[in-house]
This record gives structure tokens, C-alpha cells and sequence, in this order.
């Protein structure tokens, strides 16, 4: 008991971040907010889970302990299958339809976005699966996708061919 909960031997000393491309390892040490100096035993990785995983570029996160001093944050980001500009920012949105960064500019190659007036979150969650459907090939011709609403969805091709896919529903197909 003593060595568990009182001892300086398994306090905290490290917090480890893996899998992270987008944000640096300080900001997610930040935001996990896990006390250096904390009995091991006593962290509260549940908590520490979910703030990292409330981070827009976190598809999940697992937070565990490495006894005997440390906590160790493996986390998944996101990745952008397409862009879409909102409120004059370029953003990138993955397949479930998560806005989760900012570009300066379009990558070069990945499908833009293009959501009309009527188009809410629901659309472009829609489109964003329609995007993440196409087989690689096929997205790399793929200028923009049109977006009017849910069961709107037109894929401009660079050639300026216009393919009417309807929703989202039989993408697989």
C-alpha cells in the first residue's frame, strides 16, 4: 500500500504521446492535464481520455499506464478525404464528415467541397462519405463536389463532366 500510494517510486514522471502528426506532443500533454508528480496508481486516465479525445483532429485515444512512472497517450488523428470552405477558411473534413483543420491552401489532388445554402452538417457528413467511397483514382479526377442538400450530391469531374450521385445511401455500390 505504502509503495503504491505514498512512494516517490511510482509518481509520475513522463507522459508519453504516440500516433500524433497534427498536434504536437506538448498540446496534447496540455490538454490531457495529467500531474506530474501524481501517484501512478491514482491518475484518472478516464479523464485524461476524454479531453484528448474532445480534440477535433482525434478520431480516438487510449490512455494507459507504463508502470512504474509514466502515462502513455496513443492517439489516431483524422485524415482529411476532402475540403470544404467555411466562413472563408479552407478545412479539412474526413470521412464521417468531422471539420477538424485548417489549410492555407487546397491540398493538391483532394476533392473540394462545395456546400449550397441549404446544406447543413448533415450534407456535408453525406458528401464526405461519398468522397471516401470513390476509389483513389476516381477522386484524383474529381474537381468539387456540389452539395444542395442531403439527397443532392454532384461530383464535378476536372473535365467538367457532372456525375449526379443522388445521397450518399449506395456509395458502396
Amino acid at each position: 500500500t505504502w509503495l503504491v500510494f505514498f512512494s516517490t517510486t511510482l509518481q509520475v514522471k513522463r507522459v508519453q504521446v504516440v500516433g500524433n502528426e497534427l498536434l504536437s506532443d506538448a498540446r496534447v500533454r496540455e490538454i490531457a492535464d495529467v500531474p506530474l508528480g501524481e501517484q501512478l496508481a491514482l491518475v484518472d486516465l478516464g479523464r485524461a481520455d476524454a479531453r484528448v479525445g474532445s480534440l477535433a483532429e482525434i478520431r480516438s485515444v487510449d490512455v494507459t499506464r507504463t508502470w512504474p512512472d509514466g502515462v502513455r497517450i496513443a492517439v489516431v488523428e483524422r485524415t482529411a478525404v476532402a475540403v470544404v470552405e467555411l466562413a472563408g477558411r479552407i478545412r479539412g473534413l474526413d470521412a464521417e464528415g468531422v471539420v477538424f483543420r485548417d489549410y492555407r491552401t487546397a491540398p493538391r489532388g483532394m476533392p473540394r467541397i462545395r456546400p449550397g445554402g441549404e446544406a447543413g452538417t448533415d450534407a456535408l457528413k453525406e458528401a464526405a462519405t461519398v468522397v471516401s467511397a470513390l476509389p483513389r483514382d476516381l477522386a484524383s479526377r474529381v474537381d468539387h463536389v456540389e452539395v444542395a442538400t442531403v439527397d443532392q450530391i454532384t461530383l464535378v469531374m476536372r473535365d467538367q463532366r457532372q456525375v449526379l450521385w443522388g445521397s450518399a445511401e449506395e456509395s458502396d455500390l
